[in-house]
């Protein structure tokens, strides 16, 4: 006797004949989806270890029986007769007959689980490649789906949901004011802290106020603000488009006529981009903050010269170049979020899937962002100041 180990419940091959002989096999208990697969495969191997000259199969004693059960049955008759093997189902209860009676063995062209196929490196690495161009391609189609309502939503604005963009505006700018700040007022103290170790070498501490106060208004202020709103609110707008796909409501919203990127997609990303100038102001402001506690309190440095030395080193071009990206960052940010959100298909698995998903490829591209922003920055800024 036989039994499966992967089921709940087990099922049972008894086996009676010699090989190459006329072979009697019984099967028992439970045949259903949760160990079809081990059912078959000792099925195949049993077909292939007896070779037998005749093959009745005894289903008197089956418990339980579904569709993918059944399946399996009739895949095991088709790979027999395909080798010349008379074939023949005994004692099959009413149950058993009529679930088999739902499926015609004329149609099955596959057995009823496919392995996985074990794919070598080369093959790995170009199915890897493969799904990456596809997921580029599927991300610049709603990049410009996006982008062609907003240019449409520009010229009408009347039709844009903004009370939906204020509540929005509330949830992903007002809502972040307490951790944000918290984060750049620590992130300021640590950067004062580790600059002075090496300034105090060359009798430089004055310059810690410098290099904080640069350091967040060309970089670390929109940078933090936009890790923190990928965190935050890319992963919320994704979780909230993709259990709307869940519970089928953007297909109501396509059969009311509604088009989902404009009525879904369009509020979040307003409100992300409109936001993010604002909470990068905030951050910047929180980071000198933090660095002039240190620079006060521990570094020796009086009040005066702490802000005297901020002032002289940031210039309006690195405020306003900060806030042009903390703009692209929102966009992106809410993008991808909504994005994630309209691939959901399936269940709660999928959301949470999705949602991850976002918060990965948010962060992944505000930093590629941040980089060319940098580089960038190196040959706008001389003609500017």
């Amino acid at each position: 006797m036989k039994k499966g180990t992967t089921a709940p419940q087990t099922y049972g091959l008894n086996v009676e004949g010699q090989p190459g002989r006329e072979v009697l096999l019984a099967l028992s208990g439970r045949i259903a989806l949760d160990n079809v697969y081990d059912v078959l495969t000792e099925l195949r191997a049993f077909l292939e270890r007896m070779s037998p000259a005749k093959l009745e199969v005894d289903l008197g004693r089956v418990e339980y029986l579904d569709s993918s059960g059944a399946l399996a049955l009739i895949a095991l008759e088709k790979e027999a007769r395909t080798k010349n093997i008379p074939f023949a189902f005994a004692n099959a209860t009413e149950s058993t007959q009529r679930i088999m009676g739902l499926i015609d063995p004329e149609t099955l062209d596959l057995p009823p689980l496919r392995q996985e196929e074990e794919l070598n490196f080369f093959e790995q690495v170009g199915k890897a490649a493969l799904g990456l161009l596809s997921e580029g391609y599927q991300l610049l189609s709603f990049f410009g789906k996006l982008i062609i309502s907003l240019v449409f939503l520009f010229f009408r604005p009347r039709l844009v949901r903004w009370n939906e963009v204020l509540v929005y505006m509330q949830k992903t700018g007002v809502e972040a004011f307490p951790i944000l700040g918290m984060m750049s007022l620590l992130m300021g103290l640590v950067m004062a802290f580790m600059s002075s170790f090496t300034l105090r070498e060359f009798g430089a501490i004055i310059y810690v106020a410098a290099l904080v106060g640069v350091g967040f208004a060309r970089a670390l202020g929109a940078l933090l603000t936009g890790i923190l709103m990928a965190g935050r609110s890319g992963s919320a707008f994704a979780a909230e488009i993709g259990t709307m796909q869940v519970n089928e409501e953007v297909d109501a919203l396509e059969v009311m006529g509604f088009e989902p990127i404009r009525f879904l997609a369009v509020p979040k990303v307003l409100a992300t981009m409109l936001v993010m100038p604002l909470l990068t102001l905030y951050s910047i402001f929180f980071g000198i903050l933090g660095g002039f506690l240190v620079g006060v309190t521990v570094l020796d440095i009086t009040i005066y010269t702490y802000i005297n030395q901020t002032q002289k080193a940031l210039e309006i071009f690195d405020i306003f170049y900060s806030l042009i990206e903390a703009v692209i960052y929102g966009m992106i940010i809410a993008a991808i979020g909504c994005q994630r959100g309209f691939q959901v298909r399936g269940g709660a698995q999928e959301v949470g899937t999705a949602t991850t998903s976002a918060v990965v490829a948010g962060l992944f591209l505000i930093l590629v962002a941040a980089a060319i922003f940098s580089i960038l920055q190196q040959y706008i800024r001389p003609y500017f100041v």
